[in-house]
């Protein structure tokens, strides 16, 4: 006898399990499947979208969450992946046209999408936009502490640390466990001098929940600095370990090969990156081969940033609105983004092999360490 088939409620569940392990393909292969016996599926549709998105497709997820919204124009989800894409994509006026009206759906005491909202507005940059929405969401659900950090973040990136503090601690209080915001606040502490109050924040996330190599960096340098801690103290060893599971995780074999490839072609003459018009990107500021020389670099729009390549790298997220992100997830995402708009292969490996292609591919000017004066 057969096996029966899936329902279009199976698939879904089965996608959604995928999606949320971060296997962005075995969701869309499962999804593509259920659509071929449920063409008019419209979780499906929304499923796909989504999929796409995470993997920053984003014509084919507006395709997606089309299709979704032609079946259902009020499908709460699609209307929210759609505005997504629309902000992704620099639609701006659309995008924040369809969040207002998931609002007027009802939806406006809804925790899980508001924050979906709020947060794509504040990763396009929009924080003003970001506070209002999640404002509103509180005025109905006052208990959503994720919100209250994310008022935090844009707060933050507005220029106003200490009503970010103030914000994230409110968040922190209401619930402890919230890892993301307390890393942010450690950031902002450690930013501003206040190394122990950093240190405290750092630690009281547990090591398997940190995402971030530059926390445990920062946590790691504190401890010696603060307690005095040699490198090679014993207690160093859950921290240093997790250091060292994140290096692994972001250390494909593949990738590096590839990383190498596409850094040796960068600085190839067959290339006709060293040609006589852009010699002067290689003549100053050279990059050495070790990692924590200090670097001076222009983007092609005027940012000026000084500091190791992983500095620049973190300071070029930030301003870019992806403080969140680990390093290596900002640099994975804009070279996708360069790929899609521009063409070219700008490979994610590490901050200085980022940098070094930036300055092949002419986005950016290697500067003299210190600016003449």
């Amino acid at each position: 006898m057969p096996e029966r088939f899936w329902s279009s409620e199976e698939y879904d569940e089965q996608a959604h399990t995928l999606y949320n392990e971060g296997n962005y393909d075995g969701a869309l292969s499962t999804l593509k499947e259920g659509l071929t016996l449920y063409p008019d599926a419209v979780e499906l549709y929304v499923g796909l979208g989504y999929a796409r998105l995470a993997r920053e497709e984003f014509a084919w997820a507006r395709m997606g969450f089309e299709q979704a919204l032609i079946l259902d124009p009020t499908h709460e989800d699609g209307l929210v992946g759609m505005g997504e894409v629309l902000l992704r994509l620099g639609f701006t006026d659309q995008a924040i046209a369809l969040f207002a009206k998931v609002e007027a759906l009802g939806f406006a005491g809804d925790i899980d999408l508001m924050l979906s909202m709020g947060r794509a507005l504040y990763r396009e940059g929009l924080y003003p936009q970001c506070r209002d929405l999640l404002n509103r969401l509180l005025s109905v659900r006052p208990e959503a502490s994720e919100a209250i950090a994310t008022i935090g973040y844009a707060t933050h990136r507005m220029g106003d640390e200490v009503g970010a503090c103030r914000l994230i601690r409110r968040a922190l209080r209401m619930t402890p466990d919230l890892h993301e915001a307390r890393v942010y606040l450690a950031h902002i502490l450690y930013d501003r001098g206040e190394w122990d109050g950093a240190l405290c924040e750092f630690e009281r996330v547990p090591p398997p929940e940190h995402w971030d190599p530059l926390a445990l960096w920062r946590l790691i340098e504190l401890k010696q600095i603060v307690l005095r801690w040699p490198e090679e103290d014993p207690r160093m060893a859950p921290w240093s370990s997790r250091l060292e599971q994140l290096d692994v995780q972001h250390d494909d074999p593949i990738e590096r090969l590839l990383a190498e490839v596409e850094a040796q072609a960068a600085s190839s003459d067959e290339w006709g990156i060293r040609d006589e018009n852009q010699l002067e990107l290689f003549e100053v500021g050279e990059f050495d081969p070790h990692f924590d020389q200090v670097v001076r670099i222009r983007f092609t729009g005027g940012q000026t940033y000084r500091g190791t390549p992983h500095e620049v790298v973190r300071q070029f997220r930030d301003d870019s609105g992806f403080s969140h992100e680990t390093i290596h997830a900002f640099m994975r995402r804009m070279a996708e983004r360069w790929q899609e708009e521009f063409g070219i292969e700008v490979p994610p490996k590490d901050p200085e092999y980022f940098l070094r292609s930036l300055a092949g591919h002419g986005i950016i000017r290697v500067l003299p360490s210190d600016p003449a004066t």
